[in-house]
């Protein structure tokens, strides 16, 4: 009985511009969101679309929804935090409704500031370290697969896998010959 009243109450269309702003502001303080998905969470909440642009408006108007700001968070967090590549971040956010302009501007200021072959280094080394035997073909594989998946252009990857286990093999060499 209990989930259905709290079902019911969450599903409650609003009528006001006042509940509606409230349930914005709330989105917003969990976390930032794109001007497309803000507008996708408050037309569930309402059949008036006319509140909805008010409200929309409203939020942009106070600076509280700004899709240029969200997309350079957006990206500083994935390349600074998760080490992802440009092609990654740019598929989440145009999926997020953020327009290519946006995306473009943010991914330029981005690579202006960080240098992917030294994210690849890192990601490769972080990945050469957890594996204990010697490295083969499908390991350097698998790297390659998450590389890609991270984002990152392929003919770089390749061109860090080759220096990287290049200098692996070197350095095994230089040990057994002691």
């Amino acid at each position: 009985m209990l989930c259905c009243v709290f079902s019911r109450s969450r599903s409650r269309k609003l009528d006001t511009e006042e509940e509606l702003y409230d349930v914005a502001l709330r989105a917003l303080m969990r976390r930032a969101h794109s001007v497309h998905e803000m507008k996708q969470k408050l037309a569930r909440r309402t059949d008036n679309e006319l509140l909805v642009r008010v409200v929309m408006a409203r939020l942009k108007e106070n600076g509280q929804l700004d899709d240029e700001r969200y997309a350079q968070q957006f990206t500083r967090n994935r390349t600074q935090s998760r080490k992802q590549g440009k092609f990654r971040i740019a598929r989440e956010l145009h999926a997020r409704g953020v327009p290519d302009r946006v995306i473009n501007s943010a991914l330029e200021e981005s690579a202006a500031q960080t240098d992917p072959a030294a994210m690849i280094r890192q990601r490769i080394e972080r990945k050469l370290k957890s594996y204990r035997r010697e490295i083969d073909d499908r390991k350097i594989a698998s790297i390659y697969g998450s590389l890609l998946r991270a984002g990152f252009p392929s003919d770089l990857i390749r061109k860090e896998l080759k220096r990287l286990t290049q200098e692996e093999v070197a350095v095994a060499e230089v040990q057994e010959e002691l």
